[in-house]
């Protein structure tokens, strides 16, 4: 089924089309959402809230764009989101810590793998997914979306609504950044 009758069988209501959609686009929205947020638990959340999206707003989509890109719009969206929602329970938490001196009440993080990275990488790549949530958002997506996607740099353009010149620049701004900070690392912890 080609783009626009998948559309038309969506915005039909046809559970075939929507089952057909989630089968071929859920891992692109998976690797997306943990690629950005780098929880495993909460890149299946992520994943489940896009689909609900979809399937409730299917009907405004206008097919001018693919569903391709409106899918990553939509799981870039929701991950912001979330990192939002993160940030804001840190800073209470943080608060918490400070009345009440429960160190639980302040997440320290957990360690990430992806699992998509080989065994032997695991460290290397554990310490780049650190780096990576040191990067402002525009970077760390961006980047996502090259690095962890393969998306050329047009498509990332056109995924983050910017100019080809911007989603050049911010992803050399974060690689530039990431060498930074692991440069930082391995210095400190080996040297």
């Amino acid at each position: 089924m080609n783009q626009p009758d998948l559309i038309i069988a969506l915005q039909q209501g046809d559970n075939e089309a929507f089952k057909k959609l989630i089968d071929e686009w859920q891992d692109m929205v998976y690797n997306t959402a943990l690629g950005i947020i780098q929880n495993e638990d909460d890149a299946d959340e992520i994943t489940q809230e896009v689909f609900i999206q979809v399937f409730q707003s299917i009907r405004s989509f206008k097919g001018d764009a693919k569903i391709s890109t409106w899918l990553y719009r939509i799981t870039i969206s929701k991950a912001l989101d979330y990192l939002k929602k993160q940030q804001r329970k840190k800073r209470f938490g943080f608060v918490d810590y400070f009345w009440s001196g429960n160190k639980n009440d302040v997440d320290e993080g957990k360690e990430f793998h992806h699992p998509g990275v080989a065994m032997e990488n695991k460290e290397m790549a554990s310490q780049l997914f650190k780096a990576m949530k040191q990067l402002p958002n525009n970077q760390r997506i961006a980047f996502t979306l090259h690095k962890l996607e393969a998306q050329k740099y047009g498509d990332i353009a056109v995924i983050m609504n910017i100019s080809l010149q911007a989603t050049e620049s911010l992803i050399a701004r974060a690689k530039r950044n990431l060498k930074k900070i692991v440069q930082e690392y391995y210095t400190k912890n080996i040297a």
